[in-house]
């Protein structure tokens, strides 16, 4: 049920801001979404009855009042899908299926699946590939002039999250910020081994929440 329950508020969405991309209400239904149940305790996974993790909720319950006014987007253009089909090593004569017109990967540039705009962060961490990832986000306001301040939530024995700038200040609405993730994990710990995070904005009103997930892979 949670196909037509989203789909239904991504039409409300849609209908209170027709000028928004579908990347804008992915963002606002998962950066204003609930982490925890409505009694504020942690969501339980179904499949074996303890506090769940972002592997089974994801972003966490939609919550449509807050959605409509979210503060904060993540949006993304066609040509940043394009760049995440290069980085995914598709071919030219794949992704001529995909977008439909001719589009070559540039053999210059350098495309990484962790620049896509995306709301949400995913780290995989192989043994021996160094103990710091950088992933870029760029939000747009939404909600007119305002100044977020970042906080991050974290398991200090798995990982340290820190954020430049720590401080987005906006002037106008449609404004686009950027800011940089520096991701320094445990290089020791254990092949399989899950972390996961979060990476909060907030302006005193608004909440733009992302979830993070940390694995760690063997060779």
């Amino acid at each position: 049920m949670a196909c037509p329950h989203v789909s239904g508020l991504a039409a409300l969405l849609t209908a209170a801001h027709p000028e928004w991309s579908p990347a804008a209400i992915r963002s606002t239904l998962m950066t204003t979404a609930n982490i925890s149940g409505n009694d504020g305790k942690p969501i339980i996974d179904s499949a074996n009855r303890r506090p769940s993790t972002p592997f089974a909720h994801g972003a966490g319950h939609v919550s449509p009042i807050p959605a409509l006014s979210p503060g904060l987007i993540y949006d993304l253009t066609a040509e940043d899908y394009l760049n995440f089909l290069c980085a995914s090593n598709y071919t030219s004569s794949q992704i001529k299926i995909i977008a439909r017109r001719d589009f070559s990967c540039d053999p210059k540039k350098s495309y990484k699946l962790s620049d896509l705009n995306y709301p949400s962060f995913a780290v995989i961490v192989s043994q021996g590939g160094g103990e710091a990832y950088k992933h870029t986000r760029s939000v747009t306001s939404v909600g007119g002039a305002g100044t977020y301040t970042v906080q991050c939530a974290f398991d200090k024995i798995a990982v340290n999250i820190s954020v430049e700038p720590a401080v987005l200040s906006f002037k106008k609405v449609n404004e686009v910020k950027s800011y940089t993730v520096t991701f320094r994990v445990n290089p020791s710990m254990l092949a399989g081994t899950n972390s996961f995070a979060r990476i909060e904005w907030s302006d005193g009103s608004h909440v733009v929440r992302s979830p993070v997930a940390l694995s760690w892979r063997s060779n």
